[in-house]
């Protein structure tokens, strides 16, 4: 049972389903039954509605009158879509940054990819999907694209969700080897070299999952995923 002031277990459910999903323990497709969920984490259904209402905002679970909270189930054409957005507007994003790239640009570039390197061999499945996710939004805001930075990270935090679904045994390698050849690329001013790195990427991404989307998304025991 969760004895806390209610702010506080609401972030710990917040925290729990959303390393669920990131970590593939919940199936595309899955619904969260309240009442399985409220004994999972021993709290009120009041609380546990606030952090649904906050994950369906956020687009990392689907919320559906009068049925409840699933867990993304997307199309392959859905999947192919995002990923086909993503390409068109991080394509822009390199050729804004080729040659560009400052001292300290490049300093904090290759220190986010230390830092996935180190959540990779650490095992953190989690970090490791936020920080990969983070590259590209951090070279997002070094080429100046404030406006593009909540469009960006819609559709990255959309692509890493769809990743840890359908393919969580590699939920963490959106490669920072693959990440450091961008960076290479964009410092040596070669732009053909850091769109085809770019476009390689994402579409390995894109096919991973692709190829396992059709996995059953049938029959989880929430008090088994979450634990008491």
């Amino acid at each position: 049972m969760i004895e806390d002031d209610p702010v506080t277990i609401e972030e710990r459910i917040y925290a729990s389903i959303t390393a669920a999903l990131l970590q593939g323990r919940l199936r595309p497709g899955a619904q969260l039954v309240e009442r399985d969920l409220a004994a999972a984490f021993g709290c009120t259904r009041g609380a546990l509605r606030k952090v649904l209402a906050r994950l369906g905002f956020e687009g990392k679970l689907v919320l559906e009158a009068n049925r409840g909270a699933f867990v993304p189930s997307p199309s392959e054409e859905d999947i192919r879509q995002v990923y086909r957005a993503r390409q068109i507007v991080e394509a822009g994003i390199v050729a804004a940054l080729c040659g560009s790239l400052s001292a300290a640009h490049k300093r904090r570039l290759r220190a986010h990819v230390r830092g996935e390197e180190k959540a990779s061999r650490a095992g953190a499945v989690e970090e490791s999907v936020r920080l990969a996710g983070q590259f590209h939004v951090l070279l997002t805001e070094l080429a100046g694209g404030t406006e593009l930075l909540g469009l960006v990270g819609q559709l990255v935090a959309k692509t890493e969700l769809y990743k840890a679904l359908f393919d969580p045994s590699k939920g963490s390698t959106c490669s920072a080897d693959e990440h450091m050849q961008i960076i290479e690329a964009l410092d040596a001013g070669d732009l053909h070299a850091a769109l085809a790195a770019m476009r390689e990427h994402l579409s390995e991404l894109e096919e991973r999952v692709v190829e396992q989307v059709r996995k059953s998304a049938a029959g989880e025991d929430l008090v088994a995923v979450f634990g008491a």
